[in-house]
């Protein structure tokens, strides 16, 4: 056996402690946008104002190339905002003020106190939510954005204070989607229906095997999307800080507020959080408690489905991943019962962890590669891995929220079927945190 797997050991590293449900709210930001002004603002010859002598942009839908605005030559020295939000304006306001600012020029934006650490392109959805996350993508990578002065990423974070220049662009106005009382009060309802903990700042969900966490090409019904029904009376969405794949079913984090969004994000990025996840696999690990250590690097399949390949250190793309594994149960030499905690989050890496080892989870399409392998009798081919357990701090007091999903349907068939029993004592909780 490998190194790579190695016994998992250590102090047993269960939380305790009940999860606080108060807190100040913190008032609406003062969003002032420094603008740069285009001397078009002022009076043209004869006293017209000289926007009515330029000539008409064609405007864009958001998502498309920018159209490029001529500058003004004084822009830069002016530095008066631009149709900024009145002083304490709402969020909902401030967000109609500063997306009107965009149409009208270079922008300089100042990160506030409660956007601290937040992702550039994160930042920019949030300021400008008329415009497409790929559209942002595209500026940043262009370096079209500047971060006091500099390029950046599109996932670097920002601090407090740091100013973040946007460039002109015209936007065509895009009527907001429908979204009726009837279709707003279903998804209420429905996430509350799925709902395992609950506070002024955090919600955990149950999320079903098959439901995506976000949209994509042709997926329109997604977690992401129903949160619009919980929007506040200040317009604030909840916001996902973690994701699962689709067919991934258990615990989602969301975060009710953007102190609670920022710090949970720092949680998740620390591994201050602790996740344990449940999965029925192919054969008996020969290892019962071990550990996996690879690099994981996404390769694109030829139908344009990406995957992820276990790769070698300084590999293009190439991330470390690490993932302690126990056996719980299992039925004969058949199927097993494991417990999974990843140290790191990479994209599918318990799925990739677990094929690498030669015990591909049952349903996988992407990862099971075990050849003349017939699916017991009773079980159904949907992926079998659960997001069982998740414990982390609570983003006001740091006391443990400490949630627990049942099995999903199909995997409680299985579990039934085989014998096992989900109240058996979890090894895992046993293994480090590093």
């Amino acid at each position: 056996m490998s190194r790579d797997r190695r016994n998992g050991g250590g102090a047993r590293g269960r939380a305790g402690g009940s999860p606080a449900t108060g807190g100040r709210r913190t008032g609406p930001r003062n969003a002032t946008l420094h603008g740069e002004a285009a001397r078009s603002a002022g009076k043209g010859k004869r006293g017209a104002p000289a926007a009515s002598k330029a000539p008409a942009t064609k405007a864009l839908v958001p998502g498309t190339a920018a159209t490029k605005a001529p500058a003004a030559k004084g822009a830069a020295r002016t530095g008066r905002p631009a149709a900024a939000a009145p002083k304490g304006a709402t969020k909902a306001e401030q967000k109609a003020a500063a997306s009107e600012t965009l149409a009208t020029g270079v922008q300089t934006l100042v990160v506030e106190a409660d956007e601290a650490d937040m992702r550039l392109d994160r930042f920019l959805v949030a300021r400008f939510p008329q415009l497409a996350f790929t559209h942002i993508q595209r500026i940043v990578r262009k370096g079209e954005l500047r971060v006091d002065g500099k390029r950046a990423k599109p996932n670097e974070r920002l601090s407090p204070g740091q100013k973040v220049r946007v460039p002109p662009l015209k936007l065509e106005e895009r009527p907001a989607p429908a979204r009726s009382a009837a279709k707003d009060a279903d998804d209420a309802a429905f996430l509350k229906s799925i709902t395992l903990y609950e506070d002024k700042d955090v919600l955990v969900l149950n999320k079903p095997m098959g439901l995506a966490v976000q949209g994509g090409s042709g997926t329109k019904r997604h977690v992401d999307g129903m949160l619009e029904a919980l929007r506040d009376a200040e317009g604030q969405k909840p916001r996902l800080v973690h994701r699962l794949d689709k067919d991934t079913a258990g615990c989602l984090v969301i975060a009710k507020t953007r102190f609670a969004a920022t710090t949970l994000a720092r949680s998740f990025r620390s591994r201050a959080a602790r996740k344990i996840y449940w999965a029925l696999v192919a054969g008996v690990p020969r290892v019962k408690q071990g550990r996996v250590s690879t690099y994981l690097a996404k390769e694109e399949a030829a139908d344009g489905d990406a995957r992820m390949r276990v790769a070698a250190h300084g590999d293009e793309g190439a991330s470390h991943a690490v993932t302690y594994y126990a056996l719980v149960d299992q039925a004969g030499q058949k199927l097993s019962w494991l417990s999974l905690k990843p140290v790191t989050g990479r994209t599918h890496q318990l799925r990739a962890h677990t094929a690498h080892i030669g015990h591909p989870i049952v349903g996988d399409p992407k990862y099971f590669n075990v050849e003349n392998w017939e699916l017991p009798g009773g079980i159904q081919n949907r992926l079998h891995l659960l997001a069982r357990r998740i414990v982390i701090p609570h983003p006001r007091t740091g006391k443990a929220i400490d949630v627990t999903a049942p099995l999903p349907p199909h995997m409680q068939q299985s579990w039934n079927l085989l014998g096992f029993d989900a109240s058996r004592y979890d090894p895992i909780v046993e293994a480090p945190e590093e």
